[in-house]
């Protein structure tokens, strides 16, 4: 798989100018970024979450967190992390933990993390842990001009 075939659709459909980035496969985000040397804060991931009533994509560099406390806040809302099962039933046609950061795609409402508009280009997985999809910031906000902004990010730690 290169690219999702849902996400494949989206982009054509909204004529977005990308490219592909092969690379070999890895586990997490941060990983494709050294793979690629590409730096953490320009590969952008989705992190599901959830509320009462429907699911949210939180999009952020892979080199920061979510921080929930500040999530809730920006949503003005109680919301969790979604658990892989949720994620697996959202995101069908993609690997597990290679979700494309595009919300509207899957029909999910999107929040995005505030630092990647300081970015001039982004890097995401697009389905699979071997390929990231490469555009400008410019095309990436076209993908969806609904999408929320805030601050609810830290830096990344393993703690």
């Amino acid at each position: 798989m290169t690219i999702a075939p849902t996400l494949q659709k989206y982009l054509a459909d909204h004529k977005v100018a990308y490219d592909l980035v092969p690379h070999q496969p890895t586990e997490s985000s941060m990983e494709s970024a050294q793979a690629c040397h590409i730096p953490g804060d320009r590969l952008v991931k989705g992190v599901v979450v959830r509320d009462k009533e429907s699911y949210w994509l939180a999009v952020l560099p892979a080199s920061r967190q979510v921080r929930l406390a500040e999530l809730r806040t920006e949503l003005g809302q109680d919301v969790e992390l979604a658990t892989e099962q949720e994620i697996e039933q959202v995101f069908r046609d993609c690997d597990r933990g290679a979700v494309p950061p595009v919300g509207a795609c899957y029909g999910l409402d999107t929040i995005v993390d505030g630092s990647i508009d300081q970015q001039p280009e982004v890097y995401f997985e697009g389905g699979d842990h071997s390929t990231l999809i490469h555009m400008s910031r410019a095309e990436f906000v076209r993908l969806d001009t609904t999408a929320r902004h805030g601050s609810f990010t830290g830096p990344w730690s393993q703690a």
